[in-house]
């Protein structure tokens, strides 16, 4: 039952029209993830199953789709239980800033940080500030969330500058804190007899990735103050 509820949940194709449904196909359901796929999948109101090739395909190149998005594994790695090797970004895992996010109109693959180099995204440094001014100076925050909404990159400089230690300070503390956590899940994982836990490697592999971009990420902050 385990095996073929895993099948299930790892395999299926979602579609929304006519109506939403989940969708198995034989052969389709085996191609691999790419973050730069050369296909997709689309069904017809029919439910026929089509692989559309999105560009000219080598021969002897595999078929690859996209299970996600491409800019954080940890989605892809939730649901279908691999750890992608080409992704470059990962997500800033500010779920507490939820609020934030959404009434700046942010999208999650814009607040990423750069897994080669730990390099923050500047909207990252945005709805922090932004969560620092709705606890404090709430005029200041409408000013400054319109600032964002509205691309006025001068008015955000200017309110970054102001509070630039506030907010670095702010994105320490979330950063060593998602530290500590991947840290900590990790000796949990690893307590785990592996015969009866098999996925424990790749939430180990998880767990670090998320540690080497966010040690870098805590470097390149503690250089700056």
């Amino acid at each position: 039952v385990k095996w073929a509820y895993n099948v299930a949940l790892t395999r299926f194709h979602e579609v929304w029209q006519p109506e939403r449904a989940k969708l198995i196909a034989p052969m389709a359901d085996m191609l691999n993830h790419s973050a730069e796929p050369n296909c997709e999948i689309t069904f017809d109101y029919e439910g026929n199953c089509n692989v559309v090739a999105l560009y000219d395909i080598a021969p002897g190149s595999p078929l690859t789709i996209s299970l996600g998005d491409p800019t954080n594994p940890t989605p892809i790695f939730a649901q279908y239980g691999f750890l992608p090797t080409d992704c470059a970004t990962i997500f800033c895992k500010a779920m507490h800033l939820d609020p934030q996010i959404k009434e700046l109109g942010y999208e999650f693959n814009e607040l990423l940080f750069q897994t080669q180099t730990g390099e923050i995204a500047p909207k990252v440094w945005d709805i922090f500030l932004y969560a620092i001014l709705q606890n404090n100076d709430p005029g200041s925050a409408q000013q400054f969330g319109m600032a964002c909404q509205n691309n006025d990159e001068g008015t955000k400089e200017q309110y970054h500058g102001e509070y630039f230690t506030y907010t670095l300070e702010a994105l320490k503390q979330h950063v060593y804190s998602i530290l500590s956590d991947a840290e900590n899940l990790t000796m949990k994982a690893q307590s785990y007899d592996i015969n009866s836990h098999p996925r424990v490697p790749v939430i180990v592999a998880h767990n670090q990735l998320v540690s080497q971009t966010f040690t870098m990420t805590a470097a390149l902050l503690e250089q700056m103050g």
